[in-house]
């Protein structure tokens, strides 16, 4: 009897290590954490970027799922805040997934990291942050395009309209600092001296200081890095000191939560953006094709059009999908290997992973806006470009 009862054991341990809770792709299943903030702060833009990333799925999972199993999303809650954000991935990570897609915060990501390193699971990431790649970690890949690219367009930007002297105001975030710190690096190589630096906090409600100097500096655009609201306030104050400085913001102003609430503030601001939230304006190929099929299918269901954070959550799907396809296999090793020989096109742009490229896109994945009518529009140098990148 002590024996049979042993063998039983034996069989049901067997059990479990292959078809059970213990494995990531048993089953029917295949298991991918998500975290991202659903409270807080950053809550709409959680909530954004979560709409995208269970449409992805829903359609991923209704195409057959991948490698013949479906999907099982574990969503995690980050509350906007780095600590959370830890809780949250060693939490999925117990329930072992082969893969997972991080929060769309900065600090939460970099908070993330040290915890994705140690358990060496495939981490793809929907913020910007060039801290996310230096040093290059085999884990992590970037999904939307770096601080560091869109400070780099926005010089192009300023070098081909003439443009040679220009403030710069940054907030003390992750993201904001990159891209300051990028700009500044950068600058010089398309001649453009940065003639007035100002960093504020995320509380900031006041940013008179930063207007005040306008007529002393006399810069000819004021650049400005910033995430969550008090990019609405920025804006807004902005245009009630009638300054004649073009104001410039970056891809995290890229979304109907910063279009919306500033209003007719945002009117004539210039707003750099993924090419997939002005797909509409892309020339007709596959590129505008895969962008359009999304932005139906989001505004379908939501009734928008899908945001700057929607559209990295979609294609950190698409990614992550596309190389567990090609490694035909869940093992995190396979899925990483796959990932550096991955070339995609996507909502955000065409990938191309390597083992010294985790970012994958370049600028050529960036536009430059204006807000007309409430709506973003390709400034003329940016249809240029974007014809010349996507056009053939």
């Amino acid at each position: 009897m002590r024996r049979f009862l042993s063998l039983l054991t034996i069989l049901a341990v067997s059990a479990t290590a292959c078809g059970g809770g213990g494995d990531a792709a048993s089953g029917d299943t295949v298991r991918i954490g998500y975290i991202t903030p659903l409270t807080g702060g950053y809550s709409a833009l959680g909530t954004d970027n979560e709409l995208a990333v269970e449409l992805a799925v829903a359609q991923v999972n209704a195409d057959g799922g991948v490698l013949g199993r479906q999907i099982e999303l574990i969503t995690r809650d980050d509350q906007s805040e780095p600590d959370q954000a830890v809780l949250a991935f060693n939490d999925i990570q117990s329930q072992d997934p082969v893969a997972v897609i991080g929060s769309a915060v900065s600090d939460s990501a970099m908070a993330t990291i040290p915890a994705v390193e140690r358990a060496g699971v495939p981490y793809l990431s929907p913020t910007p942050a060039d801290e996310q790649l230096d040093p290059l970690r085999d884990e992590v890949f970037v999904v939307p395009a770096t601080a560091a690219a869109y400070a780099e367009r926005a010089l192009q930007y300023f070098q081909a309209e003439g443009l040679t002297e220009v403030s710069v105001a940054y907030s003390a975030t992750t993201y904001a600092v990159a891209g300051f710190l990028a700009t500044e690096e950068l600058a010089d190589d398309y001649g453009i001296e940065i003639t007035a630096v100002n960093e504020y906090q995320q509380d900031t409600t006041d940013f008179g200081h930063v207007f005040s100097e306008l007529d002393s500096v006399d810069p000819q655009a004021l650049l400005f890095w910033g995430t969550g609201p008090p990019a609405v306030t920025f804006a807004q104050q902005y245009e009630s000191v009638e300054a004649d400085v073009p104001l410039v913001m970056t891809g995290a102003q890229a979304s109907h939560l910063w279009l919306e609430p500033a209003g007719d503030a945002a009117e004539g601001v210039t707003v750099l953006s993924s090419i997939g939230v002005v797909g509409e304006h892309l020339p007709e190929g596959e590129q505008k094709q895969v962008i359009d099929e999304v932005s139906a299918a989001f505004s379908e269901e939501h009734g928008y059009a899908p945001p700057q954070f929607a559209l990295d959550g979609y294609s950190a799907v698409q990614l992550l999908v596309a190389a567990i396809e090609n490694a035909g296999s869940t093992e995190h090793a396979d899925i990483l290997a796959a990932l550096e020989e991955l070339t995609l096109v996507t909502p955000n742009g065409t990938y191309s992973y390597s083992g010294s490229d985790h970012a994958g896109i370049t600028t050529d994945a960036i536009s430059v806006n204006t807000v007309e009518d409430g709506a973003f529009v390709p400034v003329p140098w940016a249809v240029e470009q974007l014809d010349a990148a996507y056009g053939g």
